[in-house]
């Protein structure tokens, strides 16, 4: 649905010129919820603009189902914008209309009749359930409900592409859960792709099926979402992933001699976690009856990610030594990571 080819773009100031985005090449799947995730000033939200062209790439080929709208005029880019929606972090709703005025706006000129209109905006707020609301003006409304209003609006002219440029950001984690819930949702019944710009992995791992870590204008990192959360290659990526899980605390744990990962002879701590999608059965119980030993979990982080668990597991592990690594090697012929980070046993 999306190819972006070699996308760069540079601002120009009197302070010198700015890179934003650095030759940037990303290809998105019709019918996918696709997240590019970076910190403050990663360029994600240059790139994401770049996509319907409210900023022109510097150089670069952008191209959506099909078309390449970096080779048309004003009027046919337009016109092909019509199919791309857009919903930003602070709404972008017209104060001095009412909930039905701003989803009504995209529809001028479109030649529908005013009933056609009005049929329409009605669905659309149905749609996103807030079709109570149509005769409210946005400051009577809440961050989840202008939120909704402005999906409503960018869904107006039945686009195919669904641009969310930190949708999220300003709302709450109960309100932000019921918006990335409906956009799901809008992904399954409408079949169309979703462009998800944010800097919080929590977001990327509650709907997106793919994802692409920016740092310093380009891109470092891609994949499939339980790919990039198994398995992380770049420290960037890890850093955004310590974000979401407490597995790094017995780190600290370690450094300040905490009474709580003290070891006696014999003992290791390890840190188990899953990296492969088939990874169900329950492991910690089976390992302890198999090879005779005690697993006392210190913290355990597993969450479903992309229908899959992931996560993982540090726990004290005490026993035989000759059993602890028979359990090690069972674990790992299981697609278990394993790290033992702290080692008690004496050496021979």
């Amino acid at each position: 649905m999306i190819r972006l080819e070699h996308i760069c773009k540079t601002f120009h100031s009197s302070a010198g010129q700015v890179v934003a985005v650095n030759d940037v090449s990303l290809e998105i799947e019709k019918g996918r919820i696709f997240g590019i995730i970076g910190f403050s000033g990663a360029g994600k939200s240059t790139l994401v603009r770049c996509i319907n062209l409210l900023e022109a790439p510097t150089s670069g080929t952008v191209t959506v189902d099909g078309q390449e709208l970096t080779a048309l005029s004003g009027k046919e880019l337009r016109k092909a914008r019509k199919r791309i929606g857009m919903i930003f972090q602070h709404f972008n709703l017209m104060r001095s209309r009412t909930v039905f005025g701003n989803v009504a706006y995209p529809l001028r000129g479109s030649g529908l009749s005013k009933k056609e209109i009005a049929d329409k905006v009605r669905n659309l707020l149905r749609l996103v359930d807030i079709e109570d609301k149509e005769n409210a003006y946005p400051s009577q409304l809440s961050g989840g409900q202008k939120q909704r209003v402005a999906i409503a609006r960018a869904l107006a002219n039945d686009p195919k592409v669904l641009l969310c440029d930190e949708a999220t950001s300003a709302l709450d984690p109960q309100t932000t859960n019921s918006i990335l819930r409906l956009l799901k949702r809008l992904n399954e019944q409408l079949g169309i792709t979703i462009v998800v710009i944010t800097h919080e992995m929590a977001v990327v791992k509650e709907i997106c099926d793919r994802v692409a870590v920016m740092e310093n204008a380009q891109v470092v990192e891609e994949g499939e979402v339980f790919s990039i959360f198994a398995n992380p290659q770049q420290s960037i990526t890890k850093d955004f992933l310590r974000t979401t899980s407490n597995l790094q605390k017995i780190e600290e744990l370690l450094e300040t001699d905490s009474p709580v990962t003290r070891l006696a002879p014999g003992e290791i701590i390890v840190r188990l976690t899953y990296v492969e999608k088939n990874v169900s059965e329950p492991l910690i119980s089976t390992v302890s009856r198999k090879f005779d030993i005690n697993l006392n979990i210190i913290f355990a982080n597993i969450e479903i990610v992309q229908n899959a668990p992931i996560g993982g597991t540090v726990a004290i592990v005490t026993g035989e030594p000759e059993q602890i690594s028979a359990a090690i090697q069972y674990l790992l012929e299981k697609n278990v990571g394993v790290e033992v980070i702290a080692d008690a046993r004496v050496s021979e």
